[in-house]
């Protein structure tokens, strides 16, 4: 059995020596966690995934939440450099072993970094199969123009998963088909067209607009069958919204600890505020949904492990992780009170951080809408 513990115990240990200014300080400038992710990746906490014959630990995604929500608890911002194990649902499960043998190894060692997962559209957003970027096939390769928006650490990674589209919409039976996977080298594509646009957000997300003008890349670029790609998109969404979920557990952790320390020692009418069932209450309810949640992100999580249909949990998942860690942020700013307004007490950070994933990376009224149509079988509503 693996000792999370351990695992927890470690990833602890180097976000401490990093400690909150630092992440204040990035928070400040924009910057990016570079000597962080580095640390991370020659830890081996990053290639987590990866099998051991690429010199991965070859652990599940249940030891990558570990990792995950304990980053969020320590108050590190986890975005920034998630990406790089939810690919390996795609990659690993449906690249080619010259791909693996390829760029595993050169990802596991931190020679390449893989953060980026290009799907989302100006024009489409979460209703991926209306995307309309576009893969054409050529004598050796494929010409792709379109856009994409949203793509985050795209200017901090060297490889990219794209999903294109190969077929145009409507021109197959099936919805879903039509798409396919690509793992691009950024700096091929930039020197053949590529354009990338930061996007100066509320949170220090490096998101980026993606601009492809006749962007040129190889046959060997395709990950898995041509046209059949949404499937492999799927394997990494459904990842993404369970290691998101875990990173939501940590971030409601976080403010827990946060309310339930500052409440035991702020007083205010000769009294700690901590003894107020109005600030007893919320935080005690707040505690209560991170646990409940936290079970679900176990039973997705144990679900993808096995190979098993996991779409329905991953996204109740998120979801609920999401909501509970909102509302834990929100209760830790009322505990703070006006403090919780400052940036020295890095609640206003994580708060902002953790209301990213009341949209992303999927809305909470699609996952709503899914549960409804693909779990209850009511009739679809759009």
């Amino acid at each position: 059995m693996i000792d999370t513990k351990q695992i927890r115990e470690s990833v602890a240990t180097i976000c401490q020596k990093y400690g909150e200014e630092y992440w204040r300080g990035l928070d400040k400038k924009k910057e990016y966690p570079t000597d962080f992710v580095k640390e991370m990746t020659t830890s081996g906490f990053l290639n987590i995934l990866i099998p051991q014959e690429y010199g991965g630990a070859g652990l599940g995604l249940k030891e990558a939440c570990v990792v995950l929500e304990e980053l969020s608890l320590q108050g590190a911002h986890a975005g920034a450099c998630h990406a790089q194990m939810y690919v390996m649902g795609t990659l690993l499960r449906h690249g080619s072993d010259k791909q693996k043998k390829e760029y595993l190894p050169k990802i596991s060692s931190g020679e390449l970094r893989l953060q980026s997962f290009a799907v989302t559209e100006p024009n489409s957003g979460t209703d991926t199969t209306s995307i309309k970027t576009m893969a054409k096939k050529t004598n050796d390769g494929w010409i792709i123009n379109g856009q994409k928006v949203w793509i985050s650490r795209v200017e901090h990674s060297d490889l990219m998963i794209l999903l294109a589209r190969t077929k145009p919409q409507g021109a197959l039976p099936k919805r879903t088909d039509g798409f396919s996977v690509f793992l691009i080298d950024i700096e091929q594509a930039k020197e053949s067209g590529l354009k990338i646009v930061k996007i100066d957000s509320m949170i220090n997300h490096h998101s980026c607009e993606l601009f492809f003008d006749d962007v040129f890349i190889p046959d060997e670029s395709i990950i898995g069958e041509e046209d059949k790609g949404f499937r492999a998109i799927m394997d990494g969404m459904n990842a993404e919204r369970i290691l998101i979920a875990s990173e939501c557990i940590g971030d409601g952790k976080y403010f827990i600890e946060k309310s339930v320390n500052y409440a035991k020692t702020r007083k205010i009418f000769n009294r700690e505020i901590g003894m107020n069932q109005g600030i007893q209450f919320p935080i005690a309810e707040c505690y209560s949904q991170i646990e409940a949640a936290s079970l679900m992100v176990d039973k997705a999580a144990t679900l993808f492990d096995g190979g098993k249909k996991c779409g329905a949990e991953a996204n109740m998942a998120k979801m609920l992780a999401a909501d509970a860690s909102w509302k834990a942020g929100t209760t830790a700013m009322e505990t703070f009170g006006g403090f919780g307004f400052s940036k020295e007490y890095d609640i206003e950070r994580k708060f902002r951080e953790t209301r990213l994933y009341q949209t992303a990376p999927v809305s909470r009224n699609l996952i709503l809408s899914y549960i409804a149509e693909h779990v209850l079988n009511l009739p679809r509503s759009f």
